[in-house]
């Protein structure tokens, strides 16, 4: 009880407030180069639940970001698209609803003049469940009809990779991280080939900045990483229901205990996902400078680590607790999403956007990657390959 109620109190102390790591508390002192960026990102993630009556604070932050931006951008939403559990049937109970939250982003996307990516997540995919890609190819049937001139990637719940030349200079590549954690029908595919094909691109590609884009993170000081709340151990099914105020002293434990070691199929320990992790990590950690963007928690963080970039952009539409301190540089429980500026002589910035917020923190990444012009086609896939068990 002590442990739990000094937990408590220390949390009260940064809940909702941005945590930056002491080395960087001097971000404020960098300005931004005064030119024009060569091209902006914006990585958006789980805008599942967002309103639709106009009024949504991320909607309209991402509407201000795109009219700033003009053509000269992309926005990347990198999954959860659409909460509960992604597109029912049309004749679910559930589907006006769905239709209406993601009409709304969709409206907002079909006003951009730059490009639009849409990576699938977990909910996207009816959280997982054995008839998952149904779900996922019926949002994506959607949104070639109702946002044509949007990129759904990988294609039919594909894992990819899947490289798209955004601008000189700046390569996207997107995974579809749901099919190593999914269970039931997927597309046959070989579970290791995409990371061997990930290498070979990363390699032909070091001249450039390159964004991977995936749902799941790879490092994560929240509920998917592991990192629980006091009260979550003492109201353990506030994790499933944020109303649900049932104590269960000590027995709560287990559950955080359970997820941190063995984890549910959406976290990091559970065995799939471990096993998708490390072996994405042992080829992004070979190459220095790589930005990894995901979504899935629902907060901002930003972890700079052995030479790597790993953004996890999940407050689209929802809060949660995430811890300071570990190794992340950056983290805030608030909605918002990222964005990459990029310019013309190299530099790539990351800044953290929310509504109602001035900056709250911006980071040039290094190193700088020199601007050559782009020797990949514009769009090229990785999704007819071998069945394996692996």
């Amino acid at each position: 009880m002590g442990w739990l109620l000094w937990r408590y109190w220390q949390e009260r102390q940064y809940r909702r407030r941005p945590y930056v790591a002491p080395a960087y508390n001097n971000w404020a002192q960098h300005q931004l180069p005064t030119e024009q960026p060569l091209h902006r990102v914006a990585l958006l993630g789980d805008p599942g639940a967002v309103a639709t009556d106009g009024t949504d604070p991320i909607l309209n932050l991402l509407e201000s970001w795109q009219q700033e931006t003009g053509p000269a951008g992309t926005v990347i939403i990198l999954g959860d698209n659409v909460y509960p559990t992604g597109m029912p049937a049309p004749e679910h109970p559930g589907r006006a609803a769905a239709e209406a939250r993601f009409n709304s982003l969709l409206a907002t996307l079909g006003r951009f003049a730059g490009n639009v990516v849409l990576l699938s997540g977990n909910h996207d995919w009816n959280k997982g469940r054995p008839d998952g890609w149904e779900y996922l190819r019926r949002q994506e049937a959607y949104v070639r009809e109702h946002l044509p001139k949007a990129h759904y990637l990988p294609v039919d719940g594909h894992p990819g990779p899947v490289t798209l030349q955004l601008t000189d200079g700046l390569l996207l590549i997107v995974l579809n991280t749901q099919w190593w954690v999914q269970t039931g029908p997927r597309p046959a595919a070989d579970a290791k080939e995409p990371f061997r094909e990930l290498r070979r691109l990363l390699e032909a590609n070091r001249h450039q900045r390159v964004v991977v884009a995936g749902h799941h993170p790879l490092y994560s000081n929240a509920l998917h990483g592991g990192k629980f709340t006091a009260k979550q151990h003492v109201f353990p099914l506030t994790t499933v229901h944020k109303q649900a105020y049932v104590p269960l002293p000590v027995i709560g434990s287990l559950l955080p205990l359970y997820r941190r070691v063995v984890g549910a199929a959406e976290d990091m320990a559970h065995p799939r996902y471990r096993k998708m992790r490390r072996r994405l990590l042992r080829v992004l950690q070979d190459f220095p400078g790589v930005i990894y963007a995901a979504g899935h928690d629902h907060n901002l963080q930003y972890f700079n680590y052995k030479e790597g970039h790993y953004l996890v952009s999940g407050s689209g539409s929802k809060t949660a607790f995430v811890q300071k301190g570990g190794r992340a540089t950056f983290v805030h429980e608030y909605k918002g999403f990222f964005s990459l500026d990029v310019y013309a002589q190299g530099e790539t910035w990351l800044r953290t956007l929310e509504p109602a917020q001035s900056e709250v923190f911006r980071l040039r990444l290094e190193p700088k990657v020199p601007v050559v012009p782009a020797s990949l086609p514009s769009l090229t896939a990785l999704t007819q390959l071998p069945q394996s068990s692996g």
